[in-house]
């Protein structure tokens, strides 16, 4: 060691011209290692308890999994958008067949201007697998928790699933039965249906009376108002496709429509079910859309939506009251449910459309919780089971304009978590277990760590800094004596 320092004495700092050479050298050593960390794209740590910015276990799993070549492609991400820019990043060291394309400059890309209907300050997400492609908008990337009122982020949920998507190799198909629906499906559920195409099912409208029979590949039939009943037809194959383990999806306001359905009484009933006639009324003004007391606001919970870490609450417009046979009776048909959605106690059903009043009068039923949703569950045999979900309600689904206010309206389906809702009833009945959810809350996290690790971190903070000047003035002590 004294040999070393009498080396450096002697030879190194007797000289300014050494002196500035060494620090030239440890000036370029620090850029080096800046230059070598950024090309190695190294993930930044996340110290927020939720991992806030960091892939979760469950996507990193997902996509080591991939084979196939993904491209991330960013158009017109700017500094407003940076942060995704760099999440999209964390994609590519999970799996190196991901890759992300950044285009800044739309306006150099007439083509994709055409292709997605863009404005030249448009962002666009777009990923693409082979000839398979998936377009995410700002909107896709968030929403809100209607408990509290939080903005929750789904940039990690809709990307992960954006990618399984295009890799799938078979859609889910999806049946929506199209023959005496007492609203143009087409048009009243045209959101629902494009949603349901951007998430990678394939969606078919069904005239049972022309294809004779629900056809074999349906993983979900969606049945909705109907104008008048069901044909023996239609009654007879959608018995036969329950029997087969059929999966199905009923969205019906039949409750206020004053039309005899025996048929459709009879499918219900298998699922131990009836609705009756007339429209829930809410009294509590925390239940109810803009102090209307038929749009009535209720909790939504299921055993399948357990993953998403947010509370679910669903408008609903003139709903149904669910009625379920006693517990004796539903055994015998082999079937159990649970509730997906129920009114407050103070909501009453209305069966009299002719009085103008909101409050609850002498014809209308007792106060009381209403059930609006439910999961069933029928048992055919020991290896196969029908289930239905069904909501006592077709107008929360729609694209019905709602008047927000004297300018301003939303589609009934944007109403609430309506949208979601929906679609997760719909992936858990086509059996998507591919999918994932993963919704983190934008809230302020708190710097936290372990008294250990902060004095670790104390140490790195402060004695780099103090190395460097102890070996300043140790140099300059050294120069001064030899003069």
């Amino acid at each position: 060691m004294k040999k070393f320092l009498e080396i450096i004495k002697n030879k190194w700092l007797i000289k300014g011209t050494t002196t500035i050479l060494l620090v030239a050298i440890i000036i370029a050593v620090y850029i080096l290692l800046n230059w070598g960390i950024k090309k190695i794209n190294l993930e930044d740590i996340d110290c927020t308890e939720k991992k806030l910015y960091s892939l979760s276990d469950e996507t990193k799993n997902r996509m080591k999994d991939i084979e196939k070549e993904i491209t991330i492609q960013l158009l017109n991400m700017n500094e407003l958008y940076k942060g995704i820019t760099e999440y999209a990043q964390k994609y590519t060291k999970v799996n190196d067949k991901i890759k992300v394309e950044e285009i800044d400059d739309l306006s150099s890309r007439v083509d994709l201007m055409t292709k997605y209907s863009l404005q030249n300050t448009d962002s666009l997400i777009v990923i693409k697998s082979g000839d398979k492609e998936k377009t995410l908008t700002m909107n896709d990337l968030s929403t809100i928790d209607y408990t509290t009122y939080e903005q929750i982020d789904r940039t990690e949920e809709a990307i992960t699933n954006a990618i399984i998507e295009v890799t799938l190799n078979k859609k889910p198909k999806i049946y929506i039965f199209s023959g005496s629906t007492y609203y143009n499906t087409q048009e009243a559920l045209a959101q629902i249906v494009s949603k349901l195409k951007d998430e990678s099912n394939e969606v078919e409208y069904l005239d049972m009376l022309s294809k004779g029979k629900v056809p074999e590949d349906c993983d979900c039939l969606v049945i909705t108002t109907l104008s008048k009943d069901l044909t023996e037809l239609e009654k007879d194959k959608i018995s036969e496709y329950i029997q087969n383990g059929g999966k199905i999806m009923m969205l019906t306001s039949q409750n206020v429509l004053e039309i005899d359905t025996p048929n459709l009484d009879s499918i219900l009933s298998q699922y131990g079910i009836s609705i009756e006639y007339g429209a829930i009324f809410e009294q509590d003004e925390s239940r109810m859309l803009q102090d209307a007391p038929e749009f009535v606001i209720v909790d939504a919970y299921a055993s399948y939506m357990e993953k998403i870490d947010m509370a679910l609450k669903l408008c609903l417009i003139d709903a149904g009251k669910i009625n379920f046979k006693e517990q004796e009776e539903l055994e015998k048909l082999g079937v159990e449910y649970e509730q997906i959605a129920s009114t407050g106690e103070k909501s009453f059903v209305r069966t009299n459309f002719n009085i103008n009043s909101a409050k609850r009068a002498d014809s209308d039923s007792e106060e009381g919780s209403s059930i609006v949703g439910a999961l069933v569950k029928k048992k055919i045999s020991d290896d196969k089971t029908s289930k239905l979900i069904i909501f006592s309600n077709e107008l929360f689904a729609s694209n019905l304009q709602i008047p927000i206010s004297s300018q301003y309206y939303q589609y009934a389906v944007d109403l609430r978590n309506n949208e979601d809702v929906i679609l997760n009833s719909i992936s858990h009945l086509t059996e998507r277990e591919d999918t994932i959810t993963i919704r983190k809350t934008g809230e302020i996290e708190n710097y936290t760590v372990t008294e250990k690790e902060n004095n670790i971190i104390k140490i790195i903070i402060f004695s780099i800094p103090a190395i460097i000047i102890i070996i300043g003035i140790v140099v300059w002590q050294i120069r001064r004596r030899k003069r």
